[in-house]
């Protein structure tokens, strides 16, 4: 089976001996501080050697006193006989490594000052070396069957208009207006959408993007040959086995301002005359092609549109009839990939709270699961003879680390963990797990939720509860490790972690059971799993606080124009109006889709799904944390917040943060992100008190 690789970073290779000793050992554990953040190691990309003996990965530190994050790769023996090592140089970053189909060159990523490129090369037979580059390359490659060849997607060389006179990437070449001198002009032009995204922030005007096409230079180096051209982008290619074709897929779509639905569809290039043809399906969106090791099939994922299932399908490479063997399987695939004998795709899946390995025979049958466990699974790759597995792993009370599994017929066998980066802080703390329960809601619906018991917790005592609501609304809380989570349960707080209708894991229906009418049966869900969390025992029911981001502040803005029995709330780039939302975002597709049009055409809905038709409700003392450069969901709507509930004299305080965009609490700047999470400890610290200590101000009613 062919493991799949994402693009990454660069370095030279400099080997140390095992992972640093980061902490001093610590009499008594104590439980997870928000600057322990600083110390967590995070594990990923796992990459087997073709004779799979090795694993290359990826581990990304905090450098605390430059707040940034430092990733390289390293290197451990597959069979755990020797401890991990470093394999790039810890002066510069390395990620996202690919292995030659002969093991002796391992391709990655990294950005360096005075390079233009950031593909580089590393020499495997023998330890260390130089990294190199290979002319011609200019994007993350892959390798083909026979290792000769380099392919890639890339945009091009930037046309020497632009090096001249870079105004003309801020300008529409379509725009009307002009100005006295482009050289003075430092503004922007649009003609089109988009304009705006998140972690770019103003993007170039759409008429002065380039397509991404499919390039082709040898491995010892050499110009590069373009294998494809026009108005759209050819993206995702992989090799047959025999080196002569190419599937990638390309979207009629591409070029389209508006887009209602995507349509990625499947091509495959002859490499030896450059012609090209379509593989007709019967389904509106395929992707994530991967040739069979014999030559004769394409596995891919396959969907009839925005809002349906996902599956995975299979058909013959020359093109065909098309078998969709997950067609009675309710959870959403991704990443197929093939055994060595071309007989079984495996693939991932989010399953309740937990991210597993399953796979399905090629012609058809019945889903197995092939990994276990109350956890989540990352970047799962098997070896080239199919007999191991290998990826990295967290769950509630561990951070992510490396392993590797035997694989069978009947799944994956007893694993070995080859990494220990975290154990050293772990050690040091108290983790606290998270217990699962289930409870029936409105309309006879099963619901999950999970809830961590309070630091210190002695029976008979109560004590608050924080309700901590996902984003999305489309994905889900499971069994990872959490540090915010862990923060607020080692305050003291019984954290309650809900996956309601709208949650992804519990099959499609379930997914979009939620379309038109968030904040009506999903509220319902919370509020009932707030009422069996209390039933359980040991809850101090003057003393509960809700909070979410995203999708979850929005959900908090909803919950407290709904209900006063909250006595604080904390609300992360949130929603509040939709009709401001739509006109800021970059992701007006959602609502489009979830609210049946756009605000002109679904009026009432946005307004009846908008906190701000229920501001005035609003008593809870609420914490506002909003990043000023998130373009997903906008400042604007946390600043119209706060000025309603100050107007109102309801306690408020608005956070803003900068340099940081929608992912602040995942992989913002550290020492904002850090900043954050004590921001909100001490928030709920001071309304809600922790544990068995008071809180410092009385409840609001």
């Amino acid at each position: 089976m062919k493991a799949r690789w994402l693009p990454s970073f660069v370095a030279t290779g400099l080997l140390t001996a095992s992972p640093p000793d980061r902490l001093s050992a610590q009499s008594s554990p104590r439980p997870f501080q928000a600057t322990d953040y600083y110390k967590l190691t995070s594990v990923g990309e796992p990459r087997p050697a073709p004779d799979g003996r090795r694993i290359a990965f990826v581990v990304t530190t905090v450098v605390e006193d430059n707040d940034r994050r430092h990733s390289e790769i390293w290197m451990a023996p597959a069979d755990g006989s020797a401890p991990a090592f470093r394999y790039t140089s810890p002066a510069t970053e390395a990620s996202n490594p690919v292995w030659s189909p002969d093991g002796s060159l391992l391709a990655f990523t990294s950005k360096r000052e005075g390079f233009d490129d950031d593909v580089w090369f590393l020499r495997t037979w023998a330890p260390g070396g130089e990294a190199f580059q290979v002319r011609g390359v200019h994007a993350l490659p892959l390798f083909s069957g026979d290792g000769k060849w380099l392919l890639y997607s890339w945009r091009g060389p930037e046309p020497d208009s632009m090096k001249k006179d870079s105004w003309r990437s801020r300008v529409s070449p379509s725009a009307i207006t002009r100005g006295p001198d482009p050289k003075r002009f430092d503004g922007r032009v649009y003609t089109s959408l988009p304009f705006v995204e998140d972690e770019r922030g103003l993007v170039p005007p759409r008429e002065t993007r380039r397509a991404s096409h499919l390039y082709l230079a040898p491995t010892g180096g050499g110009e590069p040959k373009q294998l494809t051209g026009g108005d759209l982008s050819q993206r995702a290619p992989d090799w047959s086995p025999d080196g002569r074709a190419i599937v990638f897929v390309q979207d009629s779509t591409d070029t389209s301002e508006v887009r209602s639905q995507v349509r990625p569809q499947l091509h495959v290039l002859n490499v030896a005359d450059g012609a090209v043809r379509r593989l007709v399906t019967p389904y509106v969106e395929n992707f994530a092609p991967a040739w069979s090791p014999d030559g004769n099939a394409i596995a891919f994922i396959c969907s009839k549109g925005r809002g349906e299932e996902n599956d995975v399908c299979v058909m013959p490479a020359a093109g065909g009839a098309v078998r969709n063997v997950t067609s009675t399987w309710a959870l959403d695939p991704s990443g197929p990939a093939w055994s060595p004998d071309s007989k079984t795709v495996y693939f991932s899946a989010e399953t309740r709270g937990n991210i597993h390995v399953f796979a399905a025979p090629a012609t058809g049958g019945t889903v197995r699961q092939i990994t276990t466990g109350e956890r989540q699974l990352g970047g799962p790759a098997i070896t080239r003879d199919g007999k191991w597995l290998t990826y990295s792993a967290s769950d509630a009370t561990h951070a992510a680390e490396l392993f590797v599994a035997p694989l069978g017929r009947a799944g994956a066998g007893p694993e070995k963990r080859l990494t220990s980066f975290n154990d050293s802080l772990l050690a040091q703390l108290v983790t606290i797990p998270a217990d699962t329960f289930w409870f029936t809601s409105v309309g006879g619906l099963a619901i999950e939720a999970f809830v961590m018991r309070p630091y210190g917790y002695r029976s008979g005592k109560s004590y608050p509860l924080i309700l901590y609501i996902h984003g999305g609304p489309h994905w889900n809380y499971g069994n990872v490790f959490f540090p915010e989570m862990q923060l607020l349960a080692g305050q003291g707080y019984w954290v309650l972690l809900v996956n309601p209708r709208g949650s992804s894991g519990y099959g499609h229906d379930f997914t979009f059971a939620t379309r038109g009418r968030w904040g009506m049966e999903d509220y319902q869900d919370l509020m009932k799993a707030v009422d069996v969390a209390i039933a359980r025992g040991g809850v101090d029911t003057t003393r509960l606080g809700v909070a979410g981001g995203s999708y979850g502040g929005f959900m908090t803005n909803w919950v407290v124009g709904q209900t006063h029995r909250f006595a604080a709330a904390e609300t992360d780039r949130s929603i509040y109006d939709w009709y401001s939302w739509y006109g800021s975002s970059d992701a007006q597709g959602l609502t489009d889709y979830e609210f049946a049009g756009p605000p002109w055409e679904a009026d009432s809905l946005y307004r009846v799904l908008s906190p701000m038709t229920y501001a005035t409700r609003i008593r809870t003392p609420l914490l506002i944390v909003h990043s000023e450069d998130d373009r997903r969901t906008p400042v604007t709507d946390g600043e119209q917040l706060f000025v309603m509930l100050r107007k109102r004299g309801i306690p408020a305080e608005f956070v803003r943060y900068p340099r940081s965009y929608h992912g602040l609490s995942r992989t913002g700047p550290p020492w904002l992100l850090v900043d954050r999470l004590e921001r909100i400890r001490t928030w709920f610290a001071h309304w809600l008190g922790g544990g068995e200590t008071p809180p410092a101000a009385g409840t609001l009613r």
